[in-house]
């Protein structure tokens, strides 16, 4: 079911498109698609007003413009690079590049898949964890999200400081991604959580030109439609968010337990 945080950033994204049908700039199909999307990910009713008000744009647009170029279907890849099982999603105007990491602790194993998800600009949008194999059984298939950007599907692609709303308390299985991981100050270790998913995309990118990769081949089943990662070099949308989020690195200072303040600069 969808939180109050999540109606609130529907409310925020859906007025801003209805706003911009009668005073511009123009409102993308991909802009729809991708709002479409961010309904369904996070639970709304299909009977519910945001899907209505969506069709509403819908129908101004294509009485506007009966003919209109469709925009690049989502795509779905796997293989092996930078020492890790990666699946990467592209979507109409992101990617999410997900890893997985695993070990044990107090006895325990546990694994989980950590996703980050890129604008058009190579910025977060934000970065969650699923709990594949919880240290607490309970929490099997959970998904938890660690550093969300606030109004990141309505916010300018481009910007450089932004507040995002944060996990009050981090799950114990991110020691699986660096054991030491909770002896650093909260603030450093939401940026690194942050920066990792830079740095991994930088690794990637270094990986598919130097060297080939061990790529997913077509399967019956829920991944046979993944394509081998390297094929992601001629992925319109993908390639170049990858670019830019590759040259990118992050600060979080926090406002408080449950808010921060995202900044980047260019690596270069």
């Amino acid at each position: 079911m969808a939180t109050k945080d999540h109606r609130r950033l529907a409310q925020g994204l859906i007025q801003g498109l209805e706003s911009r049908i009668h005073v511009g700039p123009p409102v993308r199909e991909a802009e729809l698609l991708s709002a479409r999307d961010f309904l369904r990910q996070n639970d709304f009713s299909l009977a519910s007003d945001y899907f209505h008000r969506l069709e509403q744009i819908q129908n101004r647009l294509e009485a506007r413009a009966p003919v209109s170029v469709a925009p690049p279907a989502k795509r779905n890849y796997g293989g092996q690079a930078a020492g890790h099982w990666m699946q990467l999603q592209s979507a109409y105007d992101h990617v999410i590049l997900s890893t997985c990491y695993e070990g044990v602790f107090d006895l325990k194993s546990g694994r989980v898949k950590i996703s980050h998800r890129f604008n058009q600009h190579g910025r977060i949008d934000f970065v969650e964890l699923k709990f594949l194999r919880s240290l607490q059984p309970c929490l099997n298939g959970e998904v938890r999200s660690l550093l969300r950007v606030r109004d990141y599907p309505t916010i300018r692609k481009d910007w450089r400081a932004a507040e995002a709303f944060i996990l009050p308390v981090l799950p114990q299985e991110l020691i699986f991604l660096y054991q030491e991981i909770f002896r650093s100050p909260r603030h450093e270790v939401l940026a690194w959580l942050v920066n990792i998913g830079h740095r991994i995309v930088g690794d990637l990118l270094e990986d598919l030109r130097t060297r080939p990769v061990n790529g997913s081949v077509p399967q019956r089943g829920t991944n046979g439609d993944q394509l081998c990662l390297e094929a992601v070099r001629t992925d319109e949308v993908a390639a170049p968010i990858l670019k830019h989020a590759a040259t990118l690195e992050a600060t979080v200072d926090l406002n408080d337990p449950k808010t921060a303040s995202v900044r980047y600069a260019s690596r270069c």
